[in-house]
């Protein structure tokens, strides 16, 4: 069974006249729980909008048609009470961009705090849950410092571990390594996966990089609001014209493996990741 659904989706936001701009385009999508997967697409693809929309911070429906489901609730059904949106708030959280948006609180323990608090949650049980994410993404050390004097990416595992003591079952990450230097996306995308293996969390991550979206067990491509590709990464770079079509590149690796497999060289395999690339190289060469 699903844990999102999407059927037939369109959505519009409204221009400077008050018209409606399409921005999404008959879109349907099914994520099950505890899949890693990775959107694609260029600047104003739609892929920030249809995060948002999941994770209800867009929840003006005057240009929607279609339907959302989280964990079989419809989000847009106009039977949807504030009680109901809040509810579904708790089981999708989201990452945004810049980490200073994110954090509230002037040390990094009580920022992580924020969101149970507002929960209201016990006091034994928010201290157990700050202790707990902050182990989860590396940062108990730093539980009593000042969060503006942090790097980018340990400012990004604090946001996250804010997300992660609110408990959702789904974690949204919406560009959330385009400001952080190359340390600073590794941690965060290290995390990323750390929640998926280890902690069974469903992960959308919402990128660029293409180096990031090969480590996702699914990628799905958006082009001018529709879903153009969908599948595991291996296929999905494989189709290097589509993607250069709108405007994304390949990965280095399967640039790489697809200029030398042009050249009559035989690699065998699903080649995703540097280890994987050098290896089946090795193997290659070794061979001929």
């Amino acid at each position: 069974m699903s844990y999102i659904k999407i059927r037939n989706l369109n959505f519009s936001y409204k221009d400077d006249e008050g018209n409606p701009e399409s921005v999404l385009r008959d879109l349907s999508l099914d994520i099950k729980k505890g899949e890693y997967v990775a959107v694609l697409g260029h600047n104003g693809s739609g892929k920030s909008t249809l995060a948002k929309l999941l994770n209800l911070v867009i929840d003006d429906y005057d240009y929607f048609e279609g339907s959302i489901e989280i964990d079989g609730v419809e989000i847009s059904s106009s039977d949807m009470t504030e009680d109901d949106i809040y509810e579904l708030r708790k089981k999708v959280g989201m990452v945004f961009q810049n980490p200073d948006n994110q954090i509230v609180a002037t040390i990094v323990e009580e920022d992580v705090a924020f969101g149970p608090e507002n929960l209201g949650l016990p006091r034994e049980e928010i201290r157990r849950r700050v202790d707990e994410a902050l182990a989860t993404v590396g940062m108990t050390e730093y539980s009593r410092h000042e969060p503006h004097r942090l790097s980018g990416g340990q400012k990004q595992r604090i946001a996250i571990a804010g997300i992660i003591a609110m408990r959702p079952e789904c974690i949204i990450f919406d560009e959330s390594t385009a400001m952080l230097d190359p340390m600073g996306r590794r941690e965060v995308v290290d995390t990323m996966e750390k929640l998926n293996r280890e902690e069974g969390k469903t992960i959308i991550t919402i990128t660029h990089y293409m180096d990031e979206a090969v480590r996702a067990d699914r990628v799905v491509v958006i082009d001018d609001g529709r879903i153009i590709l969908d599948g595991k990464p291996s296929e999905i770079f494989a189709e290097a014209d589509k993607l250069r079509a709108c405007g994304l590149d390949l990965p280095q690796c399967s640039d790489l493996v697809l200029r030398l497999r042009s050249r009559g060289i035989k690699i065998d395999g699903e080649i995703n990741t540097p280890e994987e690339c050098a290896e089946a190289i090795y193997k290659a060469f070794k061979k001929s």
